[in-house]
């Protein structure tokens, strides 16, 4: 197991490439067991740990995977013969559940671990199984595995209660290969659920509506292979528009999309940041200066990322003023909080809302990530810290976050991974 080291205090300055999102390759790993004839070939995929893990299960289930050097992988779902996802795998990742909506719409059956991931909160997979057995599907849970069974999956009105990001994938890739017409209400919008849309419309999919509330799929008899690049990170690229300003820097990042974390940019001019874009660049300059405070609250996209919550709340530590973050989406995901503490940060917890009182400065520490975007937060906690930072279980980060500390470094930043 490693730690990050992390001498703070350094204006972070220069240029950083932004890696493929996580959460549009997986979706589209998942899906590319539904392709037929020809393979499957996803480009600017991330270095991440999900990555493999997702590889690792699509191999075990007989796919026959590769990936170069340019961070492109190629599947061939021809020799799949078996069609269960295995605890020891799915246990750490919740996007492994992904892959019961295509398994089910493509062979008829699928044994899949009920997933784990990070510590967050509750993250129900009852609203993907409900929807499953309005299309036909009977599905059983026994000792922690999902078994699902169809003759064929039939389309129909799927009404989600309440957005779901994963929901929305499972059902979208499940209707691509149904019987009739599929419309999935109150759909998720996020850039990754337009990506994966795309994805399978070059597949053969016939799908409209992605970025609205309400997706229609006509099913098709079968999909083929694609070659297809993933779009940016948007939560890389709000996590290292934090970094900059945090540490009072002036970074310029490559192959970014401006439009996809608008709300984040709006909050951190707020800050006092000055960003400029182009079609693919994101420049931010806070000119050595302390952000002064904000007020967030997370949301379903287009509102702000829950995935930026505990990022914002790190800036906010150095703020000039109080800052008041909601958290709507997860209700344990102030877990970073306790650990900011442990730097001199001055915040108290009031339901769902943190109250951050900027101080100063924060003070290095040891400290301890708690989940993914914890992670992040800690870690630029440390670059803006006076003194010597210790982030342990970084296992965390490397689930999201493509060689992190290297693009750091890049960037000016004091920051050594070594073994604990």
């Amino acid at each position: 197991m490693d730690k990050l080291i992390i001498k703070g205090a350094n204006p972070l300055i220069g240029d950083v490439s932004i890696s493929g999102a996580k959460n549009a390759v997986l979706p589209m790993l998942c899906a590319s067991v539904m392709a037929s004839k020809t393979n499957v070939t996803i480009r600017n995929v991330p270095h991440l740990h999900d990555v493999t893990t997702t590889l690792r299960l699509l191999s075990e289930m007989g796919c026959t995977t590769s990936m170069d050097e340019m961070m492109s992988v190629e599947l061939d779902p021809s020799t799949i013969n078996n069609l269960y996802a295995p605890y020891d795998l799915v246990k750490t990742m919740r996007a492994s559940i992904l892959v019961l909506g295509p398994l089910l719409s493509r062979y008829g059956h699928a044994k899949v671990s009920l997933p784990g991931g990070c510590a967050i909160g509750t993250r129900p997979v009852g609203l993907h199984l409900d929807a499953l057995t309005k299309m036909g599907a009977e599905i059983s849970i026994d000792n922690g595995y999902i078994t699902a069974h169809c003759k064929n999956l039939k389309g129909c009105p799927i009404n989600f209660p309440t957005t779901t990001v994963t929901g929305t994938e499972n059902i979208l890739m499940a209707s691509c290969l149904a019987k009739g017409t599929t419309i999935i209400s109150n759909a998720a919008m996020e850039p990754e659920v337009i990506d994966l849309a795309n994805f399978l419309i070059e597949m053969g999919a016939d799908i409209s509506g992605q970025g609205t509330s309400v997706i229609t799929v006509n099913g098709v008899d079968e999909l083929h292979g694609i070659s297809y690049s993933a779009l940016p990170d948007r939560i890389e690229t709000g996590t290292f528009l934090v970094a900059a300003a945090i540490t009072g820097g002036r970074v310029t990042l490559k192959n970014a999309i401006y439009s996809h974390v608008e709300i984040v940019i709006d909050i951190l001019r707020e800050a006092g940041a000055e960003i400029h874009h182009t079609d693919n660049t994101i420049t931010i300059d806070m000119k050595k200066q302390r952000p002064k405070p904000v007020e967030i609250e997370t949301g379903p996209y287009p509102q702000f990322p829950t995935d930026m919550q505990a990022q914002l709340t790190a800036l906010s530590t150095i703020a000039t003023g109080v800052s008041i973050i909601k958290e709507n989406i997860f209700e344990n995901r102030f877990m970073h909080v306790q650990e900011m503490t442990r730097m001199g940060a001055d915040i108290t917890l009031e339901k769902n809302s943190a109250i951050v009182r900027g101080t100063d400065s924060l003070v290095g520490a040891q400290v301890m990530a708690t989940d993914l975007r914890a992670s992040a937060s800690l870690i630029l906690a440390g670059l803006a810290a006076h003194g010597v930072t210790e982030v342990e279980r970084i296992y965390h980060i490397d689930r999201g976050y493509d060689c992190i500390e290297e693009k750091l470094r890049q960037l000016g930043a004091d920051i050594l991974r070594v073994p604990m």
